[in-house]
């Protein structure tokens, strides 16, 4: 049986003197295009809202349901921010690095500053604030969960966006994951200004450059 995220976690943080819990993600590490994004969440952990029993990792959920949590997320969070962190970053830096450069904009961009962050699985050191990564923390923690279907939501729109923009590729389905479809037309068209030109399959569509 799969996992469930529950507030374990922040409940013995909390018991540890912490009270402001961010849980931060972020989506977009393996597409071949558009930007990094993260996001951080601060829950309320006491009452519990109704709709919080949904909330799971952003990858098991189907996309009105993601879109659903997103709106109650904002709605009743403590607080909640994203970071974004474009392609051209992503080849010039590394994925890693534009991964916590995401996550610490998304914190940097909370209307309150949380006591600590729970992290999937990675640290940001750029960070003042005591962390705990956690290993599957999207299945383990709901703040982090929480945070990782903002980050889902908030890409996917971008990349619908981008679709607009450079038709083709299939950008509003594949979201720039790579998607047979989305080799087929990298190999037909080559690559587009939002293609990771540092990742092996656009190298490849644009000649081995």
């Amino acid at each position: 049986m799969r996992q469930r995220p529950n507030f374990s976690e922040e409940e013995l943080l909390r018991e540890q003197g912490y009270q402001l819990i961010a849980g931060v993600d972020e989506v977009g590490r393996g597409p071949l295009a558009g930007p990094v994004v993260a996001a951080a969440v601060i829950l309320p952990l006491a009452p519990h809202p109704s709709w919080l029993a949904q909330v799971q990792d952003s990858k098991q959920l189907p996309p009105l349901q993601r879109e659903f949590l997103y709106d109650c997320i904002q709605e009743e969070a403590l607080a909640s921010a994203v970071g974004m962190v474009s392609h051209e970053a992503v080849d010039t830096e590394g994925i890693l690095a534009a991964t916590r450069q995401a996550m610490k904009l998304a914190v940097e961009g909370l209307s309150q500053s949380p006591d600590l962050l729970l992290i999937d699985h990675l640290r940001v050191p750029a960070l003042p604030i005591p962390q705990r990564p956690l290993v599957k923390g999207d299945c383990r923690s709901l703040s982090i969960a929480a945070a990782s279907i903002v980050a889902k939501v908030t890409r996917d729109r971008i990349m619908i966006e981008l679709d607009g923009q450079f038709p083709g590729y299939g950008f509003s389905r594949n979201k720039g994951y790579a998607t047979p479809e989305h080799l087929l037309c990298l190999r037909r068209l080559g690559a587009c200004p939002v293609h990771r030109k540092s990742f092996a399959p656009v190298r490849e569509a644009l000649g081995g450059e």
